[in-house]
C-alpha cells in the first residue's frame, strides 16, 4: 500500500526497486545516491541497512533473503514484517524510475536538514541577547556534515510499529474481490473485512473441518477474530456485507426444518397427553398389570420424542451459560459475530460477577463440554466449535487485560488481532458501490457451504502434501526461536505458542475456499503454496498481536514523557541543561533524574546533547540540548 506521503512514498519505491533484483544489480546505482539517514521512517532505514549489508558481501537482496537477514537481527516486526516488504515491492510502479525517486528521496533530507538550520537562526534572531553568530556557526555544521547527522523522524516513547495492511492478495480471487469491495464501498480498512471474511467461512465451515499437519495433531477450522476500530469507522455496514450470507442460510435451514420441528412438537404433545392418560387409568386401577406397563411405556414413548431446535448458526453476544445451551442444541457449532464488543463483558460476567472462560476457550481449541444444570438434564458436547468475529474500540483491548483470567488462561491468545489505521477524515466522500457480481458470487458461495456443512454428519480431516508439512516444519523452526527470553515475540508468548496453528487453520479456510467451485475438490491435500499464504496473514497477526499487547499495557515512561511534553510546549529549538531544570524542577525529583530522563530522550531521536568544553577555570559548562525540529512546530 502505497504511504499517501509522497516523500515517504518515494522511500518505499526507492526500497521495493532495491529488492526487486535478487542480485542487488539496482543496489550500487541507488546506493551513490542516497544513504540510511536519507530516509525519514526509522523502519526504511532498518531495511535499507538490510539491503546494503546483504549487497556489500555479494548476499541475495531480493525480499525473501531481506526478510530471513531481519528476522535473524530481530527487526523483522520492527519494520511491519513480511507483509510490509510486499507492500514495497507492489508499490513499484517500474525499476526504472528507481534513480529517479532516490533523488527525490534525497533532496527531501536536504530539505529537512535545511530547514532546521533555518529554524535555528529564525528562533535566535528573535532572543535577546543571543549568540547569532554562534547560531549561524552551527547552522552551517550542521549543513555540511556527514549525512548520519540530520534529523531523523524521533521514535516515539511508547512503542509505535510498523502496522502492515491485511494481505488481501494472498486470499482466493473471489475472496479477495470481496474484501477489497466492501473496504472500498465502505471507506474502511481492509483488515476488517479480511478478519471478518476468515470469521464467516469458519462459520461456514459448521466445525466439520479439522486439518492434520501431522500425527497426533489436528486443528479445527474455528478463528476467533477480532478488529479495534474507533466509533465512526462503519464497522456495521462491513458486518452486514460479509456476514449476509450466513445469516441467509440460516434463514434457508430453518424454513427447511420447520414443518420436522412442528410435527415432532405435534407428536410430543400428543405422545404426553396419551402417557397422562395412561397413567390415569393406571392410577385408578394399580392391580392391573397391563395398565401399568402401558402407562411406563407411553410416558417413555412421550420422552422419546426429540423436539429438534430451532437451527442458530449466529449469536452476538451470549452470556457463558446462553453459549453452552446453544452449542448442546446446535450440535457443538456455533458463531459470535458482533460489532460491539459486548461479548468480552458477557465473558467476564456482566451479571453474575465471575468471569467464566471455559466455554470459550474449549470452543477454540474442540474440546468435549459437559453442561450440569441444577434443574434440568445435563447436556453434553462431543467436541465444541466456536467461531468468533468481533469489531471493537480501541478501548476495549487496553480494558480486558486487566481482567482476571483472561490473559493468565489463555483467552487472549485465542484472538486474531487486528489495530488497523482509521480512515476517518480521509475517505472519499463518494466511494463506489459493490459490485453485485462480487457479492452475489460471495453470498451465493459462503451460503451453499454453511447449508452444505449444516446436513453433514461427519467431520472431514484434510491433510497436508509432503510439502506442505515441510512448510509447516519451516515455521515452527521460525517460530521457536522468537520465543526465548530475549526473543522478539516474548512479549506475546502465550499468543505466539499458538502462531503455528493459527496458520495451519487460515491454511485451512483458503484451501476450503479456493476449491469451492470445484465441487469436492477442497477434500484434497492442503498443498505449500496454501500454507504460505496462511503464513503471510500470520505474519500480519503476529505484528498486530505484538502493537495489541503494547496497547494492553501501555504505561508511562516517567520523567522523559515529562520533560518532553515541556519541550513541546516551548517550541525552542536549543537549551541548556541548567534552565531546563531551573522550569520543571517542581516536577523532576533531583538533576540525576533529569539527565537520565534526556539519555532516554537522545535515545528515541527527540533531542541532542552537547558538551562544551570547558574554556577556563570554574565549573564545567552546562550541556547544550538541541531540540527535534518537529517539537520546534509543536508535532511529536
Amino acid at each position: 500500500m502505497t504511504d499517501p506521503d509522497p516523500t515517504i512514498a518515494a522511500e518505499q519505491i526507492v526500497l521495493g526497486a532495491a529488492m526487486l533484483a535478487d542480485d542487488g544489480s539496482a543496489v550500487s546505482g541507488l546506493s551513490a545516491i542516497v544513504s540510511a539517514d536519507d530516509f525519514a521512517k526509522p523502519a526504511h532505514q532498518i531495511v535499507w541497512q538490510a539491503i546494503t549489508a546483504a549487497h556489500t558481501v555479494g548476499d541475495p537482496t531480493g525480499p525473501v533473503a531481506i526478510a530471513a537477514r531481519l528476522a535473524a537481527s530481530g527487526e523483522l516486526n520492527k519494520v511491519g514484517g513480511g507483509p510490509y516488504l510486499h507492500d514495497l515491492l507492489t508499490s513499484v510502479p517500474t525499476s526504472a524510475t528507481a534513480g529517479h525517486y532516490a533523488k527525490l528521496v534525497a533532496e527531501a533530507a536536504a530539505r529537512r536538514r535545511a530547514s532546521v538550520a533555518a529554524t535555528r537562526i529564525a528562533q535566535a534572531a528573535t532572543e535577546p541577547g543571543a549568540d547569532l553568530a554562534a547560531v549561524v556557526e552551527a547552522a552551517q555544521a550542521d549543513l555540511t556534515v556527514e549525512r548520519s547527522e540530520a534529523w531523523a523522524e524521533p521514535v516515539a516513547l511508547t512503542v509505535e510499529r510498523s502496522m502492515p495492511a491485511f494481505p488481501v492478495d494472498v486470499l482466493p480471487d473471489w475472496v479477495a474481490d470481496m474484501v477489497s469491495g466492501v473496504a472500498e464501498a465502505t471507506a474502511t480498512p481492509t483488515d476488517l473485512a479480511g478478519s471478518l471474511s476468515l470469521a464467516a467461512l469458519a462459520t461456514a465451515t459448521m466445525g466439520r473441518v479439522l486439518v492434520e499437519p501431522g500425527p497426533g495433531w489436528r486443528e479445527q477450522t474455528s478463528v476467533f477474530t477480532c478488529t479495534a476500530l474507533d466509533p465512526g469507522n462503519r464497522k456495521t455496514a462491513v458486518f452486514d456485507e460479509v456476514s449476509a450470507p450466513i445469516w441467509a442460510a440460516e434463514a434457508h435451514v430453518v424454513e427447511e426444518l420447520t414443518p420436522q420441528i412442528v410435527e415432532a412438537k405435534v407428536e410430543k404433545a400428543i405422545a404426553i397427553k396419551a402417557g397422562e392418560a395412561a397413567v390415569t387409568a393406571a392410577g385408578k386401577n394399580s392391580d392391573d398389570h397391563g395398565a401399568v406397563s402401558d402407562a411406563k411405556r407411553a410416558t417413555l414413548d412421550a420422552e422419546n420424542i426429540v423436539v429438534p431446535a430451532v437451527p442458530r448458526f449466529v449469536t452476538n453476544d451470549p452470556t457463558p451459560e446462553a453459549a453452552k445451551t446453544l452449542l448442546a442444541q446446535q450440535g457443538g457449532r456455533v458463531a459470535v459475530l458482533d460489532d460491539e464488543g459486548g461479548l468480552f463483558a458477557q465473558i467476564a460476567g456482566r451479571y453474575s460477577g465471575t468471569p467464566d472462560l471455559d466455554v470459550f476457550l474449549k470452543g477454540h481449541a474442540g474440546g468435549k463440554l459437559r453442561i450440569d444444570r441444577k434443574s434440568s438434564e445435563p447436556e453434553f458436547v462431543e467436541r465444541a466449535a466456536l467461531t468468533i468475529g468481533l469489531a471493537v474500540q480501541p478501548e476495549v483491548i487496553r480494558d480486558v487485560a486487566s481482567i482476571p483470567g483472561f490473559e493468565s488462561r489463555g483467552l487472549l491468545a485465542r484472538f486474531l488481532w487486528s489495530l488497523p489505521q482509521s480512515m476517518v477524515g480521509y475517505r472519499p466522500t463518494s466511494p463506489p458501490p459493490l459490485n453485485p457480481t462480487i457479492r452475489d458470487r460471495w453470498n451465493r458461495r459462503v451460503r451453499d457451504l454453511a447449508i452444505t456443512m449444516w446436513h453433514t454428519t461427519t467431520d472431514t480431516v484434510l491433510t497436508l502434501t509432503p510439502d506442505a508439512q515441510a512448510a509447516v516444519k519451516k515455521l515452527s523452526e521460525y517460530c521457536e526461536p522468537r520465543l526465548r527470553p530475549d526473543g522478539e515475540w516474548r512479549p506475546i508468548l502465550s499468543w505466539a505458542n499458538k502462531w503455528v496453528g493459527a496458520v495451519v487453520r487460515i491454511a485451512g479456510l483458503l484451501h476450503i475456499a479456493e476449491h469451492l467451485s470445484s465441487g469436492d475438490g477442497w477434500r484434497r491435500p492442503i498443498n505449500a503454496d496454501t500454507i504460505d499464504a496462511a503464513a503471510m496473514i500470520g505474519y500480519y497477526y503476529a505484528t498486530h498481536a505484538l502493537a495489541t499487547w503494547d496497547h494492553m499495557h501501555a504505561s508511562s515512561t516517567g520523567p522523559a514523557t515529562t520533560v518532553l511534553n515541556w519541550l513541546t510546549k516551548q517550541r525552542q529549538p536549543m537549551w541548556k541543561q541548567r534552565e531546563i531544570w531551573r522550569s520543571i524542577r517542581c516536577q523532576i525529583r533531583s538533576t540525576d533524574e533529569l539527565s537520565a530522563a534526556l539519555q532516554v530522550l537522545e535515545n528515541h531521536g527527540y533531542i541532542r546533547i552537547y558538551q562544551p568544553e570547558r574554556t577556563g577555570r570554574g565549573r564545567r559548562p552546562s550541556p547544550h540540548i538541541h531540540v527535534h525540529p518537529s517539537l520546534t512546530k509543536g508535532k511529536k
